[in-house]
């Protein structure tokens, strides 16, 4: 009998404070979800920065062995990584888009919408190292 009366003289929360509370909780995940979304999308294009350095010093390796750069990826012995299109891992798809005997440029071009804005990023790199976004931010 005293366990009843222990029992029943315990007070719980009521609906309005549940639903004050997850109100705030709510208030609180929308507020983060936008800065982690702008840091997720940071990581990824750290993908295309990577690979493309990678290309740069691939062809500046080529370029003190041949005095001149490679024509191709597979030349300078650059393996592209399956992309997430075909099963893989790699959201960009690596390309020499113009090949001197004195230049080059290399680009990443997205396979993914890395932002969700229908626009899909592209990087490039030169012999001068000059790594800029052309479309996209």
């Amino acid at each position: 009998m005293n366990t009843l009366k222990i029992l029943r003289s315990q007070r719980g929360f009521t609906l309005t404070e549940l639903l004050v509370v997850l109100v705030i909780v709510g208030i609180l995940v929308l507020l983060a979800v936008p800065q982690f979304s702008s840091v997720v999308g940071k990581t990824k294009k750290t993908e295309a920065k990577l690979m493309l350095k990678q290309v740069y010093v691939l062809q500046q390796s080529y370029w003190d062995e041949h005095d001149t750069y490679g024509r191709t990826l597979g030349e300078i012995g650059f393996i592209q990584e399956k992309l997430v299109s075909d099963g893989g891992d790699a959201r960009y798809q690596i390309a020499l888009e113009s090949v001197t005997d004195t230049s080059f440029v290399a680009t990443a071009t997205a396979v993914v919408d890395i932002n969700r804005n229908g626009i899909m990023d592209k990087w490039q790199i030169d012999e001068n190292k000059r790594l800029v976004t052309i479309i996209g931010n």
